[in-house]
């Protein structure tokens, strides 16, 4: 028996949070095609169930555990699994190889593992889950896994409480919006290039 797949958006959500947001549809949408392809789920064969998105930041857990136990006792652990704490970003496995990623770095804490990762179809790091509201990092991710809605929802939270964010992604600046969502880093994968263009595509196709 297949499992029931979670609830995804539908494109009076889009339009209620753009109303919300008082930007433009087509840039909340190219957001979400840039973070996920515009999927908040994948589905894992090996496990036969649905599984949220997720992308596990190595360098984030390092940042975590040197600012709640210190330098030393996070380098301990970069030296153990370098694979989930390390000074350097990268070491994706990708798909829902990255919960095993997860669950290994939530042997070594549970909270900062889910603060490490970032989350559904707008990828929103776990780490932000207070100031979005949520009573717990694992109040965030277990919200988030109930539907593409309740990420739709923290979105709008995100954006709404950062100001430059909010004019960023009404007036369509999207070198500030990937230089505030993505990092100073965001022109080495192109993430103000890649979200124009899918703002542009959708721009297209809504208006049909």
């Amino acid at each position: 028996m297949s499992p029931t797949q979670p609830m995804t958006l539908v494109n009076c959500d889009y339009k209620v949070a753009a109303r919300r947001l008082r930007c433009d549809e087509a840039a909340i949408r190219a957001v979400s095609d840039v973070e996920s392809r515009g999927d908040g789920f994948l589905f894992d064969k090996d496990d036969n169930q649905w599984r949220i998105k997720i992308l596990f930041e190595r360098h984030i857990m390092y940042r975590l555990l040197d600012k709640k136990f210190g330098r030393d006792k996070a380098l301990d652990h970069v030296r153990t699994s370098p694979d989930v704490v390390n000074t350097r970003t990268g070491g994706y496995s990708g798909g829902t190889a990255e919960h095993d990623r997860l669950a290994k770095a939530r042997r070594i804490d549970k909270d900062l593992g889910l603060e490490s990762a970032s989350w559904g179809m707008f990828q929103l790091m776990g780490f932000h889950w207070e100031r979005l509201g949520y009573k717990s990092a694992v109040d965030f991710v277990l919200t988030l896994s109930k539907g593409e809605p309740e990420q739709l929802e923290a979105f709008c939270r995100f954006i709404e409480t950062d100001k430059r964010l909010l004019n960023a992604i009404r007036s369509r600046d999207w070198a500030m919006f990937a230089e505030i969502y993505n990092g100073r880093n965001y022109k080495k994968n192109k993430y103000d290039t890649k979200m124009r263009d899918r703002a542009k595509y959708w721009d297209k196709e809504l208006a049909k």
